[in-house]
């Protein structure tokens, strides 16, 4: 009923380009038929707790008149069944492939029994009442049917008034049959959905068979008791003792890890220290030849030093009337006066008189330079 009155509110609206008078102009055209749907607020409804529809004769609608699109107040009423144990992703794709087969659905979906499936799938992991809670929490549905039927019936499509039934095309043998759906194909009133690959409840189920240990284990941490997990008492030290060892064994990893991250990052401020180094030594080493070098900086300030004070005690030059250099006398020999024992040095000429007292030959200078 929920769904119904939703439904009744949502008209059909159309694209008005409003003139100055405000009447709709030409060329009105109809927009898309919202699907029926559910509030997402709150979970689908069962049937057997919806009013009953009033007594006017069901009529199927056929799969042209379903795709073009039906008004909202007859919207196509699509059924799909089964198990639905450990809900996942692969169910609820099949549910929206099925909301999505016509433009305005309405989803209903039957769930089977415990006592039904356990006679002819197998055990179990979930509950009836588990796995009806968990399709009515399905955004895709509509409406669930508890307690739905292994195979369908006239009847049962009749009373629920189904026009289609939508499940994958592969054939589906159980109860002594080849495809419990063959008679539905036959009618006309059956619509394929694909199945998705890789994931089913079998699958679940095997993965958890095939790594027993590791759950066992993981819901003791958790705190479930062996009596709970239908473990023995050996067992259940086994897998503490597993349990601490792993532990220990994660801690020497955590440890070797650390260790090998710290040598790491030693290794690397090693090599930093050492280029830095060598980059350090090679700069002094190059201001060291720089000054001391053979023809480093301190050379030429000796010789420069040398040439200055050379100058510096030479004597002067004399004037431009003075003779020729070829004209005078040779320089006289170099003098210290308190070495000379004999006789006190001759006095200068007058020309070197800024000779202080010494005398330093020419030939000495010439001797000096070259050494």
């Amino acid at each position: 009923m929920e769904a119904q009155s939703s439904s009744g509110l949502l008209l059909s609206r159309k694209r008005r380009r409003e003139g100055s008078n405000g009447e709709t102009e030409d060329g009105e055209r109809l927009g898309k038929i919202p699907r029926c749907t559910v509030g997402l607020k709150h979970p689908a409804p069962f049937a057997d707790e919806l009013v009953p529809a009033d007594g006017k004769p069901y009529e199927r609608v056929s799969m042209d008149e379903a795709k073009r699109g039906t008004p909202p107040d007859r919207p196509v009423r699509v059924y799909a069944d089964g198990i639905f144990d450990v809900f996942h992703s692969g169910h609820a794709r099949a549910l929206m492939q099925a909301k999505c087969l016509f433009p305005n659905t309405h989803l209903i979906v039957g769930v089977c029994s415990d006592d039904l499936t356990h006679k002819y799938k197998g055990f179990t992991v979930m509950n009836e009442d588990e796995r009806y809670d968990a399709i009515r929490h399905c955004r895709y549905v509509d409406e669930v049917v508890r307690n739905a039927p292994w195979t369908l019936t006239p009847e049962f499509l009749a009373r629920h008034r189904i026009d289609f039934v939508a499940h994958d095309d592969i054939p589906y043998s159980s109860a002594g049959s080849d495809d419990v759906y063959k008679h539905i194909k036959e009618a006309g009133m059956f619509a394929p959905t694909q199945r998705t690959e890789g994931i089913s409840t079998s699958d679940i189920i095997t993965r958890i068979v095939r790594d027993y240990d590791v759950y066992v284990r993981r819901n003791l941490q958790r705190g479930y008791t062996a009596k709970e997990l239908n473990v023995s008492f050996i067992n259940e030290k086994k897998y503490h003792l597993q349990e601490r060892v792993d532990k220990v064994k994660r801690k020497v990893r955590d440890v070797e890890e650390k260790s090998k991250e710290f040598v790491q990052k030693v290794e690397e401020k090693s090599i930093d220290l050492i280029q830095k180094w060598e980059e350090k030594s090679r700069e002094f080493i190059g201001n060291f030849l720089q000054m001391f070098g053979p023809e480093g900086a301190l050379k030429h300030m000796l010789k420069e030093g040398k040439g200055r004070m050379l100058q510096a005690i030479s004597p002067r030059q004399s004037p431009n009337s003075s003779p020729a250099r070829e004209e005078r006398s040779p320089s006289p020999t170099f003098r210290l006066p308190f070495f000379s024992k004999t006789s006190p040095p001759p006095s200068p000429p007058p020309h070197h008189s800024g000779a202080r007292g010494y005398l330093i030959s020419e030939d000495d200078d010439e001797e000096d330079d070259e050494n």
